[in-house]
């Protein structure tokens, strides 16, 4: 991983630092200006949507297909496919006999990673530890009586 230095010369004379990730694809291994996302270049990353394009197009059209089929057919791996699974992007067929593990309790769903029981409970968990901490950190009301502070009178 590289990091490259830009300096530019302020109005002041003040050195101000800008910063960029530059890192290699891991698709082609070209230098690119890393933002976020996966280590892809745009022009890996552009490639990779037609394929899926691809693949939604085919899954579309030859309901009940598998992964194997689907990967053979539109020359993209199973991982891939998978990927796109895991990222919600493609789903299985609520008639197809394949299907994804839930990673939580091993369910068997259709896309994403996590079933729909271990999805509310995880959000039910969350809630109950925000509104804990929530909790532990408002401060207490200091009652007058035991902290009595002086008042003023208009006459």
């Amino acid at each position: 991983m590289f990091f490259l230095q830009y300096w530019q010369s302020g109005v002041d004379n003040e050195v101000e630092g800008l910063y960029m990730d530059v890192r290699n694809c891991k698709k082609c291994g070209r230098m690119f200006n890393y933002v976020t996302g996966p280590v892809v270049c745009p022009n890996c990353k552009d490639s990779l949507e037609e394929k899926f394009q691809e693949v939604k197009k085919y899954v579309s059209e030859h309901q009940g297909c598998g992964i194997r089929e689907v990967s053979e057919e539109c020359d993209v791996s199973t991982q891939q496919i998978k990927q796109w699974l895991r990222e919600e992007r493609l789903e299985f067929s609520s008639d197809s006999q394949i299907a994804l593990n839930c990673e939580s309790c091993g369910a068997p769903i259709r896309s994403g990673r996590f079933c729909d029981k271990c999805k509310t409970s995880m959000t039910q968990n969350l809630q109950s530890a925000y509104k804990k901490a929530a909790v532990l950190t408002q401060k207490p009301k200091e009652s007058t009586k035991d902290n009595p502070k002086m008042h003023f009178l208009d006459r």
